[in-house]
């Protein structure tokens, strides 16, 4: 066995680009393991554990490329197949049509409509200015981007209110405009009901209770998850319930929400109590209702009836004092660590971390995409004896892994402390939801569809193993 690092001073390629190469490259006869990135210092730190010698000289606008071969005959095959997948990432990108595609964001929007929804995806550091563009050219902004400084943020909301504009995010992960999903989104029907999301799996969670009851939603605004704190007041959130108010064929509207400043809340309970359609809030937080509850709420509201959230496989106690949450989605970790303390009584080191968190996505690939490093420290927290129970969430739809259930089960199916999993997705997802839940309860895990019930039967797996 024999391993191999090149730096490549100032070339560049996009995340999810370079997790695509580092996957066919993985193919290769030879290679044991393939790892194409840029040079973050996560994804450095990402590339020691594994146990590749980075040069210390390397910065984030350097590409690595790490390979670890059976033999070093094996070399210039995976060399090969790295360049060839670059290269072919390039030509997809840059293929030619009948129209030249526009160059920049300012040429894009001066084809597009007044009021369409303009998707900004670029780093963080980028994202204001093409924000600000598209805010100019009255356009709504869905700002995908993450490590968007929070003053930047009350900049942009507070121009998007002097032009009657929506701006969704930063971080805003899923969105549905008018029945079309956009970022990652599942499929579902239109419907009563219409979200407002400072948050993206939450949203999704939300999504996905409300479609196995048969309910459909036509319009989930994510407005990013800082947007009810006390920095950026609720801005976006206000004018997407008004917004909501405006359609006819929303019956009822949901606020969902991380934990929110408290009179951010109380403000945004004061401009909702104004508004002619009824609207609910599930703004999580200690002794508040959770997601799942709150759709419950809705559902009896709307005079629907509210089904029983299937459970797939069964989990024991086994010993172990921990529980340990890993999580793809920052809104279920939350809402898992709320219900979970307010059970056990604090932390006292139970665990949960959220993949997707922005420390964890600099360079990276969101975990929806890229599972890498969630398995890892799955693996890790599945062999460890303090273990009680490992409390995960799966989220399907669009734009998320295409088949999680494979990468996945392999791992579940080695580790011996019980597992419990949430899996955020619909039937029409083209993950296939019963697909999915069959092979993660196949690999010893118990699934559920609600991740506060899952939340709770951890605990109950912890207390068990406690007694």
């Amino acid at each position: 066995m024999t391993n191999h690092v090149e730096v490549r001073a100032g070339a560049y390629a996009d995340s999810v680009t370079l997790l695509q190469v580092s996957r066919t490259v993985q193919a290769v006869d030879g290679v044991l393991a393939a790892q194409v990135a840029m040079a973050t210092a996560l994804n450095v730190d990402v590339l020691a554990s594994m146990g590749f010698d980075v040069p210390g000289e390397t910065t984030s606008n350097d590409m690595v490329v790490a390979l670890r071969l059976e033999t070093a005959a094996s070399l210039d095959a995976a060399l090969a197949a790295v360049d060839e997948a670059l290269s072919s990432a390039s030509r997809r990108e840059s293929g030619t049509t009948e129209v030249a595609p526009p160059r920049t964001v300012a040429s894009a929007e001066r084809r597009a409509p007044a009021g369409s929804v303009v998707v900004v995806s670029v780093p963080g550091e980028n994202a204001f200015v093409e924000a600000v563009d598209a805010l100019e050219a009255d356009s709504d902004v869905m700002l995908f981007s993450d490590n968007v400084p929070v003053e930047q943020e009350v900049r942009l909301k507070t121009l998007a209110a002097e032009r009657g504009r929506l701006v969704m995010g930063p971080d805003c992960g899923t969105a549905v405009v008018d029945g079309v999903g956009l970022g990652f989104a599942n499929v579902v029907s239109p419907g009563p009901v219409g979200l407002v999301a400072a948050s993206g799996t939450g949203c999704q969670q939300v999504l996905a209770l409300l479609d196995h009851a048969g309910v459909g939603v036509r319009y989930a605004w994510g407005v990013g998850g800082r947007d009810l704190s006390a920095e950026v007041g609720g801005r976006s959130t206000r004018e997407a319930l008004d917004r909501l108010e405006r359609q006819e064929d929303v019956e009822l509207a949901l606020v969902v929400s991380k934990p929110p400043a408290p009179d951010v809340a109380v403000a945004v309970h004061e401009h909702a109590s104004r508004l002619t359609t009824p609207v609910e809030l599930a703004l999580l937080g200690s002794g508040q209702p959770d997601l799942t509850a709150a759709v419950e709420r809705v559902l009896e509201r709307l005079g629907r009836t509210v089904p029983s959230w299937p459970v797939t496989g069964a989990a024991t106690a086994s010993g172990g004092t921990f529980l340990r949450g890993l999580f793809v989605g920052g809104t279920l970790a939350s809402e898992a660590r709320i219900i979970a303390t307010d059970r056990l009584g604090g932390d006292r080191g139970h665990t949960f971390v959220d993949f997707g968190d922005d420390a964890y996505t600099t360079g990276r690939a969101h975990p929806m995409i890229d599972p890498t490093l969630r398995l890892e420290h799955l693996a890790e927290a599945g062999a460890d004896p303090d273990t009680a129970v490992l409390l995960l969430d799966v989220v399907l739809g669009h734009g998320a892994e295409a088949d999680p259930a494979a990468v996945l089960a392999p791992v579940l199916a080695e580790i011996e402390r019980p597992v419990v999993a949430v899996v955020v997705g619909t039937a029409a997802d083209p993950q296939d939801l019963a697909r999915t839940v069959d092979a993660l309860a196949s690999a010893g895990a118990e699934v559920h569809l609600s991740n506060a019930h899952a939340t709770r039967r951890a605990v109950e797996i912890v207390e068990a193993a406690q007694r």
